[in-house]
């Protein structure tokens, strides 16, 4: 995928105007779609309809703070992913496997307070960590791998804790 920020037409920034970005993704969607190329020849039409699908793959690459995260990082020619990226600390590894330890003993017991108090706690978690990573990318990017890579143990215990939650009501 080419770059999400030209592709919105927006400035590649980790801290984006949500409602810009959406007023962007309407005036895109409006200038192509389909009805505004239907006596169109048909290589303007899926030219028109591969850029549309373009503009929502970019749209839900920058609502996503991981992947706008990874796109600016890329931007800055550093190198992500497992393999390019800093190993994560040692007492963060701790810290997620203590949280996980109890998110496991929360869904064994169906015990929905506690399944919530795990989401509230990590979603509080989730926003400090996307607010350093605005910071971090508006003044050095020293500390952006790092803060990727805990915001991605952060969102993956979401995921799980959002399962187990879902597990628990059904029951």
């Amino acid at each position: 995928m080419t770059d999400p920020f030209s592709i919105m037409g927006v400035e590649p920034r980790f801290d984006l105007d949500h409602e810009e970005l959406s007023r962007r993704h309407r005036e895109l969607s409006k200038a192509l779609h389909p009805d505004r190329y239907a006596s169109a020849p048909a290589a303007e039409r899926r030219m028109a309809l591969s850029r549309a699908i373009e503009v929502n793959e970019a749209l839900r690459v920058l609502r996503d703070p991981v992947r706008r995260a990874e796109a600016l990082a890329r931007r800055l020619g550093l190198q992500v992913g497992e393999t390019g990226e800093p190993k994560a600390s040692p007492a963060l590894l701790m810290e997620m496997m203590e949280a996980r330890e109890e998110l496991a003993n929360a869904g064994a017991k169906k015990d929905r307070a506690k399944l919530g108090s795990l989401h509230s706690t990590m979603k509080g978690r989730e926003a400090k960590i996307v607010g350093r990573l605005a910071t971090a990318f508006a003044e050095t990017t020293t500390e952006v791998l790092p803060l990727l890579g805990e915001l991605r143990y952060v969102r993956r215990f979401l995921d799980e804790v959002a399962a187990l939650e879902e597990a628990a009501e059904g029951e």
